[in-house]
């Protein structure tokens, strides 16, 4: 392959009669009509559990954990009024890759004049169950979620909420609305094109091992598997990403298997360690190692030799969804479920 090529790859409540609003959205008058009591005792044994009888807390707690109600601080706004509000949970504020996102969604949602409510979930699925329950009790009007974990009891709070919820990066299933590009389809890009420059022994070093970055590992060995090689040269950590660690990822990888002719990092900031490691060993990249990296940060360009990596449509991911999400608020349905918006392999000295 060529040097500093590129390959492309393309609503409101209900005033009267206990029922739910049009967004089904579980509401007060729903919990007390399931635990046989009214309104006012479901509100006072919310407020204080001590004004009301033992039997009766009971009940209400009953019917709200099994209806999923969320409490909502809005209530005493007017019915027809919407919170302007949108959440917004990303897995780290100081990544280049979330804050360009974050630029997207905020220069799409600006002049609607809505305000976002921004949550860093530090890639726990714990953190961010936490933050979509106490977000919901804000009354968002949607929900930019960039990689939600597989949570039952966070989707059934999400579904019995009725907010609208669009997912960034991660092209979920077709009954869930998402924007992004397939992080599979990446990674086998990527191993496709290790094997096509020669590769023989390539190796894979990732951190934080989150949704997104095991998709990539899929598709990266899916890649080398096709072509015969062995999939399982590897070292993974849960430990936060760095230039520092993936030095020492790639020094431990060299060390279990020396003859080790390539290496995908999971990230850009992993591949540059990966590079300075090399110039350390006197490792010659290319030749003696391939290095391939992931969302072609800007220092990716300017590396020395330029770092070989993926492209990703980062601040496109945030507009689009969060355009996405502002028809959907509308009452609008958008005519697709999911958007995929590709990426780019950019090829460089590197590899």
């Amino acid at each position: 392959m060529h040097s500093n090529g590129a390959e492309k790859h393309a609503e409101k409540p209900n005033s009267g009669g206990g029922r739910r609003r049009p967004s089904g959205r579980v509401t007060l008058e729903d919990v007390a009509r399931h635990a046989q009591v009214s309104t006012m005792t479901v509100s006072r044994a919310l407020r204080d559990p001590s004004l009301v009888s033992p039997s009766v807390r009971e009940r209400v707690q009953a019917a709200v954990a099994q209806l999923g109600y969320i409490p909502n601080r809005a209530a005493s706004t007017l019915a027809s009024a919407r919170s302007k509000l949108i959440v917004v949970l990303v897995p780290s504020l100081s990544n280049a890759v979330f804050v360009e996102t974050l630029a997207g969604v905020q220069d799409c949602v600006g002049p609607s004049g809505y305000q976002l409510l921004i949550g860093n979930t530090g890639y726990s699925p714990e953190r961010q169950a936490e933050l979509l329950q106490a977000y919901l009790s804000h009354a968002p009007d949607g929900f930019l979620v960039a990689g939600i974990d597989d949570s039952n009891a966070v989707r059934r709070h999400l579904a019995a909420s009725g907010v609208p919820l669009v997912h960034m990066f991660d092209l979920t299933s077709t009954d869930e609305w998402s924007v992004g590009f397939s992080q599979r389809r990446a990674g086998y890009a990527i191993g496709k094109h290790l094997i096509a420059r020669g590769a023989r022994r390539p190796g894979f070093i990732a951190a934080q091992l989150d949704p997104r970055t095991m998709q990539r590992r899929a598709g990266y060995r899916r890649a080398l598997r096709e072509a015969g090689r062995d999939p399982g040269v590897e070292v993974l950590t849960k430990e936060p990403s760095s230039p520092a660690l993936g030095g020492a990822l790639l020094k431990d990888l060299l060390s279990r298997t020396p003859k080790c002719d390539a290496v995908f990092c999971c990230n850009d900031d992993l591949a540059l360690g990966a590079l300075f490691e090399c110039q350390r060993l006197g490792i010659a990249v290319p030749r003696e190692l391939a290095i391939v990296g992931f969302n072609d940060l800007p220092f990716a360009a300017v590396a020395s030799p330029t770092i070989t990596t993926v492209a990703t449509p980062r601040y496109a991911v945030g507009f689009e969804a969060a355009r996405m999400l502002l028809r959907i608020v509308d009452g609008e349905v958008p005519e697709q479920r999911r958007i995929d918006l590709g990426f780019e392999l950019v090829v460089r000295e590197s590899t």
